[in-house]
């Protein structure tokens, strides 16, 4: 017996003289999120949890950090990488809200950045090739372990461009992994702007076909885009991480790979929030991130009695008290008879207290104006049915809904506008923002009305109509909920 044990002991000793330990840090969806909020978050807290770590790693990010605040708004994203820049990031790659601000916001961006833009399907229109600052992948050293990073940005950017060509990601992905330096690497990565699951954005999620095609020669694959949390999910022997959004929390891989051949052996994630009290600030990023703050965003000018969260407490009721309420301030100023907002414009929900500039922006970052224009019954039983399951994009003002799930589809569908219920052929008004109602994301249903049939409203948009709203209301109060409702 002492022998068997003996033996035993040796066994694992081998196996742990011949493992290697590499740790690769995930974050994802950061928004321009640079503070705690409600003691969570904020790069000083992770910059804090990665000095607790090993010397060398690695920090990757899956993109969108470019607009979402105040700070990374006014900026046009320039302050989010320059904060990047210090926070020490190896790569990111391109995130839809890398487009916020059009064409010509983005190379500003590009040679900005410190760190390596990975972008393996993204290139100039007119010469073909990538743009300056932006490569396929990168090969990088981390403890002596090769890890090959590629970067897929998302094919859907928020504003259309002119001047840059997105190629399908499964194929250039291919590509980036015939490279001799890829196939020699110990580790291979990917980072990609797009998730396991999208139920938000009307497209089909290409994000595990990569292990369909790839298993073997992918071993990682860091998501982001949907704002999922996903840890230690494997498909063909490759791991799938998403880590959040909005610096709440950071992914850490720990990847072993053995010390004698050098090659990739196992990986498992885990997913670290960022609370303040039990972390801690690294001192300088804190410093850095308070001299980006803009002016002026502090200022006090309402106050919410309670809390008014985006979603109801009631599990059934798909519309939530903050998202009814912004939808009755834009049903009041188109002057229509329906309005719908977007759930994913609502970023954060309102918390109880006093009310500031950096609170309206954070919950709504967007200057989308506001445009109306008249729908058939038709359309709005389309528009109602295409957004429900898995979970309701939209939120509807002057509209009710209940219907049914049955094995994930859509039963018993019953609309009622003002109280009656909606007529095939009648004629309806309708206002929205003007990114949904031009197609935008979960907006692509709007693609059946003629553009010409849409209307700009007024001079507002959808945060300056919440923030007018707060002043007029304040103390503002949560609105009762029951507007969606699925019933048994």
């Amino acid at each position: 017996m002492k022998k068997l044990f003996l033996v035993l002991l040796l066994s694992f000793a081998a196996v742990g003289l011949f493992a290697k330990t590499t740790v690769i840090y995930h974050t994802s969806d950061m928004h321009g999120f640079y503070y705690p909020k409600a003691g969570v978050g904020g790069a000083a807290t992770l910059a804090a949890l990665i000095d607790e770590g090993p010397e060398d790693y690695l920090l990757l990010d899956s993109g969108d950090f470019s607009n979402g605040t105040a700070e990374a708004k006014n900026s046009k994203g320039l302050k989010s990488v320059d904060l990047m820049n210090e926070l020490g990031f190896h790569a990111a790659t391109i995130g839809n809200h890398e487009f916020d601000f059009k064409d010509k916001g983005v190379a500003p961006i590009l040679q900005r950045a410190d760190f390596e833009i990975l972008a393996a399907n993204f290139f100039e229109k007119e010469s073909g090739k990538y743009p300056q600052g932006v490569r396929p992948y990168q090969i990088f050293e981390v403890d002596d372990v090769d890890v090959a990073v590629i970067g897929l940005a998302n094919t859907n950017p928020t504003n259309k461009s002119k001047k840059y060509l997105f190629t399908p990601p499964l194929p250039a992905l291919e590509k980036a992994l015939k490279e001799k330096a890829v196939q020699e690497a110990d580790v291979v990565v990917v980072i990609a702007h797009d998730a396991l699951v999208d139920e938000e954005h009307g497209t089909q999620a290409y994000i595990s076909q990569i292990a369909e095609k790839f298993g073997g020669q992918v071993n990682i694959v860091f998501g982001g885009h949907a704002h999922h949390i996903v840890q230690n999910h494997y498909i063909n022997g490759v791991l799938f991480v998403e880590s959040g959004n909005y610096y709440q929390q950071v992914s850490k891989v720990t990847v072993e790979t053995d010390d004698k051949t050098g090659k990739f052996v196992s990986a498992k994630s885990e997913i670290i929030p960022l609370i303040v009290e039990q972390i801690g600030q690294d001192e300088e990023i804190a410093a850095f991130a308070e001299s980006l703050k803009e002016p002026g965003m502090d200022e006090v000018f309402g106050e919410a009695a309670e809390k008014v969260s985006r979603v109801s407490a009631n599990p059934s009721h798909k519309d939530g008290p903050l998202n009814n309420w912004i939808a009755d301030l834009g049903r009041a100023y188109a002057g229509t008879e329906i309005f719908v907002h977007n759930n994913g414009g609502t970023r954060i929900d309102m918390e109880k207290g006093i009310i500031t500039k950096r609170e309206t922006v954070d919950m709504h970052p967007f200057e989308n104006e506001i445009t109306k224009m008249t729908v058939s019954g038709r359309f709005l039983k389309y528009l109602v049915k295409k957004s429900l399951l898995p979970r309701s994009l939209f939120t509807y003002s002057g509209m009710t809904v209940t219907y049914r799930n049955k094995k994930g589809k859509v039963k018993d569908l019953k609309i009622y506008v003002n109280g009656e219920p909606v007529q095939n052929r009648k004629k309806y008004t309708l206002a929205t923002n003007e990114y949904i109602a031009f197609g935008g994301s979960e907006g692509w249903p709007f693609n059946r009305i003629d553009n010409a049939l849409k209307e700009r409203v007024g001079t507002g948009n959808v945060r300056t109509i919440l923030e007018d709203g707060i002043k007029k209301y304040s103390p503002v109060k949560a609105l009762e909920t029951g507007r969606i409702v699925e019933v048994e």
